[in-house]
């Protein structure tokens, strides 16, 4: 049975701190659904109502399209290891650039990645939880190095180039916001 929050307690906040993955949702008014695994000691907590992630630059940008175009955003941490949770925040995106006036003190909680292209936020609505019983166990083995390899590679000028060519807009279409030279 599902429960829900109007905020992260401590001990959602803890629970959080363990996971290594999650997933995030979001959707134009028209067009695909967009749901995107996320990784690699990423997401922070900043408060009872405030979450981030460092966003890496990737095949697609699709989460900041559809912020731009709506703000909504869903987070979903579930356990795959212990015992069984799912945990669902919603609420409204916020998208930060490294040209924007801010971006220095959304960066301060995040550790320097290669290919980091935003921070997206989310401003919590709700909180959800629900049993998870259905989640199998996995264990974690560790991160994969591929896209931080991948984008160490490319270099900054390689990187703005690539963002230039693919993250400009979504798979419907939608501006991301990004522009590559800022």
């Amino acid at each position: 049975m599902a429960k829900f929050y109007s905020e992260l307690t401590p001990a959602l906040q803890a629970f959080i701190q363990k996971q290594q993955i999650f997933f995030t949702a979001s959707a134009p008014r028209q067009g695909r659904v967009n749901l995107s695994p996320k990784g690699m000691n990423t997401f922070r907590c900043l408060g009872k109502n405030e979450v981030a992630y460092l966003d890496l630059t990737g095949s697609g940008n699709e989460t900041s399209a559809h912020v731009a175009e709506n703000g909504r955003l869903t987070i979903m941490f579930c356990s795959f290891a212990g015992d069984p949770l799912i945990l669902r925040l919603y609420g409204q995106g916020e998208v930060i650039r490294p040209w924007d006036r801010t971006w220095p003190d959304w960066f301060k909680p995040f550790d320097a990645l290669p290919g980091a292209r935003q921070i997206v936020a989310l401003h919590i609505e709700s909180v959800q939880i629900s049993c998870g019983f259905g989640v199998p166990l996995y264990d974690y083995q560790g991160d994969r190095d591929q896209l931080i390899q991948w984008a160490t590679q490319k270099g900054e000028e390689g990187l703005r180039d690539y963002q230039a060519q693919k993250n400009q807009v979504s798979i419907d279409g939608y501006p991301t916001g990004l522009m590559a030279e800022g």
